[in-house]
């Protein structure tokens, strides 16, 4: 399993990364999931603030993951 997690502006943004699929988790609550495996997921999500989330999820030899808020970059690895 490949976990990233980042705090934002006071809320938790975490993604999950596994065998069986993908998970966007906002302050404790998964708001979009992916079951499967496949070499790309995207997922989706929204602060309370009402600013949306863009999760990229790629893979080739290892898993990279891309989270965009209000298509802003957060994260990149």
């Amino acid at each position: 399993m490949k976990v990233w997690e980042k705090n934002y502006n006071g809320n938790t943004i975490r993604i999950e990364n596994r065998w069986s699929g993908e998970k966007l988790i906002v302050n404790g609550e998964v708001q979009d999931e992916c079951i499967g495996i496949a070499s790309r997921s995207r997922l989706w999500g929204k602060l309370p603030t009402g600013e949306t989330i863009k999760v990229s999820l790629g893979c080739v030899f290892t898993v990279n993951c891309v989270v965009f808020i209000d298509n802003k970059l957060l994260i990149k690895c």
